[in-house]
């Protein structure tokens, strides 16, 4: 324990660094929405990215962490930016394979792997069960401590989606279904979720309800956790899920109306003491302000804390990508002692729309000193990082790039920005 304080300690210490990769799509927010898993990722000495180009292509690049060069291949396969919704997302399983899926938005899946472990040379599209594999949006990521990954995805629509999961086996290098329908909306909502994994295992998954395509129809917040590599499920309290989970079954770890500037798909963590945190904003009752929120547990009860820092309304309403004041959060913890500490990593308008991040050495107690990463704009930018690099070393890298998303799903005419990696200390 002391030595993963001195860790944060010592992080904290370090000088931001930013290293330039190539100019990259900024014309809507497709490179940086909050649910790319990962836009980032690290395998042993060798840290990975992806990023659409000027021209809609998948680049793909690696280099060696602590080294400012990269080496970047276009791919031959390209996304409809025009929709900020196909993102990129990928990873590297525990064999050294990288696997990428790009351009999703109900839509047939879009799939492929590395020739071999490390290379930037990949296979054609490839399927990978062969089921509920036609209308899928939102796919990501996740690797086990096994090394194996498991891939989460949206099969239908806004409003009328269930969750599916898939598990990669790096043995035999096949894909098998776990759940066509681990979340089900009943044909009446969808789950918007965030998931983690822990340094146990323990795949947690937090999700909102939505009624409609309209993102005010957002409410609660519900959780579940599997500790079998996503075969089981069970409540925070070690109840045994029924499966699917519906909104009747779920555990409600926080109740929040509909039309509360709620918004969906934003992140959660679990350190080493597998205790999650969810972050998210909505609006209180009676306040006109949207805040900033973790959720947590703390001595096994659901927690609810407002960070308070924003003094202006806005609100959200309708469907497709929108032009939102602030981002959706990363929130990141770690032990500190006896206490647990956080980051939570923004942006908003009120701070110039610059890379912000709001710590606090102890979560109990609701303070939070803010600072920021960047000195200029960052435009609609969201936070995504390297969860992996986290995970193994509390190294924090941030994608960073300045994009424009317009409201609904317009084009913005400015021309290709440069994407960065933030190593920035947070810790401390």
């Amino acid at each position: 324990m002391a030595g993963l304080c001195l860790c944060f300690f010592l992080q904290a210490t370090l000088a931001q660094k930013t290293t330039d990769v190539e100019k990259g799509w900024a014309s809507n927010s497709a490179n940086t929405v909050v649910f790319r898993k990962n836009s980032l990722v690290s395998f042993e000495q060798t840290q990975y990215i992806s990023f659409y180009d000027s021209m809609g292509y998948v680049v793909v690049g690696k280099r060696q962490l602590g080294s400012k060069k990269w080496e970047l291949k276009r791919t031959a396969f390209k996304g409809k930016t025009a929709d900020a919704h196909n993102c990129i997302s990928m990873m590297v399983d525990g064999a050294g394979y990288i696997h990428l899926s790009w351009d999703h938005h109900g839509n047939p899946l879009r799939y492929c792997k590395s020739t071999a472990p490390g290379l930037l040379d990949f296979t054609e599209k490839l399927p990978m069960t062969g089921s509920m594999e036609t209308n899928v949006t939102y796919p990501e990521f996740h690797r086990l401590p096994n090394g194996n990954l498991v891939f989460l995805y949206r099969d239908g629509q806004s409003g009328q989606g269930n969750l599916v999961i898939n598990h990669y086996d790096i043995t035999t290098g096949t894909w098998k279904q776990l759940h066509k329908n681990l979340i089900d909306g009943e044909k009446k909502r969808n789950a918007y979720w965030q998931a983690c994994i822990d340094a146990r295992g323990t795949i947690h998954i937090s999700w909102v309800w939505r009624e409609s395509s309209d993102v005010s129809s957002n409410h609660d917040m519900c959780y579940a956790q599997s500790t079998d590599g996503g075969i089981s499920w069970q409540k925070s309290t070690g109840e045994k899920y029924s499966l699917p989970i519906n909104a009747s079954t779920a555990e409600y770890v926080a109740i929040i109306p509909q039309k509360s500037e709620l918004i969906n798909q934003t992140s959660m963590y679990a350190g080493e003491d597998g205790n999650p945190i969810i972050a998210s904003y909505w609006r209180d009752e009676g306040d006109s302000i949207p805040q900033y929120h973790v959720v947590y547990q703390l001595a096994g009860k659901w927690q609810t804390q407002n960070l308070g820092f924003r003094k202006t309304p806005f609100s959200l309403s309708g469907s497709g990508s929108k032009r939102i004041p602030i981002s959706r959060p990363q929130i990141l913890s770690w032990s500190n002692g006896n206490k647990t500490g956080a980051s939570l990593i923004f942006r908003d308008e009120e701070r110039g729309s610059k890379v912000s991040v709001a710590t606090t050495k102890d979560l109990s107690n609701n303070k939070w000193k803010i600072k920021d990463l960047t000195k200029k704009s960052v435009g609609s930018w969201e936070p995504t990082y390297d969860t992996e690099l986290w995970r193994m070393k509390k190294q924090l890298h941030l994608f960073v790039e300045f994009t424009e998303q317009i409201d609904g799903e317009g084009k913005a005419d400015i021309a290709p920005q440069m994407v960065q990696v933030l190593e920035a200390g947070i810790g401390g």
